[in-house]
């Protein structure tokens, strides 16, 4: 028998930096009664300590994601979330069992004969905690929602579980009529991301009974902001023989810098206010790719390793996006019988007759001077004779949006090809 069908859609919507804002209290930082999990009753230290039972893995998975990305995009800009991924696959091996459950988190890089299945799911509980945490300067939603037919009725243990665990809300829908349920899940994507995605549902299969969408929203602004006086025209590398013109932001101040000689690259970190850091991560001449194959699960420790220095940061104002099929990207990791009839999502229904038929991540990325007066009046905090140090991000390079507390990658990027209404061959 043809098994029902379960959407999965991974969105991010990312505003870097941006003007500072309110938030509002979170309520879902009080500790929850979880469903099969011991109870407990955690200070934020004892939540960080939960996470670390994931934390290595999750970065494992986001450099092996990022490697198939590369395949998948060649050529092209990178844009996604690695800790959205994680959750959302996470969230379904909560309601998978047996070869399906073992192939989701083997593929999201945890050994399960160090890893407990109860380590994981109440890892990622804290983990969202922490990064929902209320109070922050930075400005950090992460959820996911799943969309119930009215004709379909999950485990009562599982909908108790998403909630507690992964933030969930389960919204009860007609998904049957799919003109009706595409306008409702895209309205919620909408509003989840504050607008900046208006469209991720364009057609919905009629054997689908249940979609998942995670989603996630940063905001934050730069703790010193770039100069909008400063910003400048410039040229960007693509390749040997074409550059495009840009606009270069521009700041003379102290920063971390790491020369990874092994990586044979120059890592600047760029801090939020708030806890969160941009590494931007240049590579030498002709080593992109050499780059990209060596990232490791201890790569960004390391770099935490940097020593403070005067630089000239050039960093061009970018604006990109990405969509990626992650059927074919998970695939290659190893994941394949949860979207084959061969799928074990007992767990959700208490039937065996539910597959994943399609997983996309949409993402975007846009990184300005911060937009607020006050970067307009910021000036140079060095007198005009002391010449610094210049670092110049005029070629492809990596970005890592890295959350310090946690040590979780909330967001990679490989910034490529910048094109502008001018461009040339050299």
């Amino acid at each position: 028998m043809m098994k029902t069908i379960l959407l999965l859609y991974l969105l991010l919507a990312i505003l870097s930096p941006a003007v500072p804002s309110m938030r509002q209290t979170d309520h879902h930082n009080e500790e929850p009664k979880v469903t099969h999990l011991h109870e407990q009753h955690p200070h934020e230290e004892d939540s960080l300590a939960f996470c670390q039972h994931i934390i290595p893995s999750n970065t494992d998975f986001a450099f092996r994601f990022y490697r198939q990305a590369t395949v998948q995009t060649p050529g092209k800009n990178i844009f996604f979330s690695p800790v959205s991924v994680s959750a959302a696959f996470a969230l379904l091996a909560l309601g998978s069992r047996a070869t399906t459950q073992a192939q989701l988190l083997e593929g999201l890089a945890f050994n399960l004969t160090n890893n407990r299945e109860e380590e994981i799911h109440r890892g990622f509980h804290h983990l969202l905690l922490l990064l929902n945490r209320p109070g922050s300067q930075v400005k950090l939603n992460m959820g996911n929602t799943l969309f119930v037919d009215k004709h379909l009725k999950p485990l009562t243990t599982f909908l108790k579980d998403i909630k507690k665990l992964y933030k969930g809300e389960i919204i009860s829908s007609n998904i049957q009529n799919s003109t009706e349920a595409k306008k409702e899940i895209n309205d919620h994507i909408k509003n989840k991301t504050h607008g900046k995605i208006n469209q991720i549902l364009k057609d919905l299969d009629p054997n689908s009974l249940m979609v998942l969408v995670n989603y996630i929203y940063f905001k934050a602004y730069w703790e010193n902001p770039f100069n909008m006086k400063g910003t400048h025209t410039d040229y960007f590398y693509v390749n040997a023989k074409t550059l495009v013109e840009v606009k270069m932001m521009i700041r003379d101040s102290f920063y971390d810098i790491y020369s990874d000689k092994k990586l044979s690259c120059k890592v600047v970190r760029i801090p939020y206010q708030g806890n969160v850091s941009a590494l931007f991560i240049l590579p030498n001449e002709g080593k992109m790719k050499w780059l990209e194959d060596g990232l490791m699960k201890d790569t960004v420790s390391k770099w935490e390793k940097s020593l403070e220095r005067r630089m000239e940061v050039h960093i061009p104002k970018v604006s990109i996006s990405g969509t990626y099929d992650l059927k074919k990207m998970v695939m290659n990791l190893g994941v394949t019988d949860v979207f084959s009839d061969q799928a074990d999502l007992s767990g959700i229904t208490g039937k065996s007759d539910l597959k994943v038929s399609r997983a996309i991540h949409k993402a975007l990325l846009n990184i300005h001077e911060n937009g607020t007066e006050a970067a307009s009046v910021t000036g140079t905090e060095f007198a005009p004779h002391s010449v610094p140090p210049v670092i110049k991000f005029n070629r492809p390079f990596l970005l890592l949006i890295v959350d310090q507390y946690t040590q979780s990658i909330l967001f990679i990027g490989k910034i490529k090809d910048l094109l502008t209404n001018t461009s040339r061959l050299l």
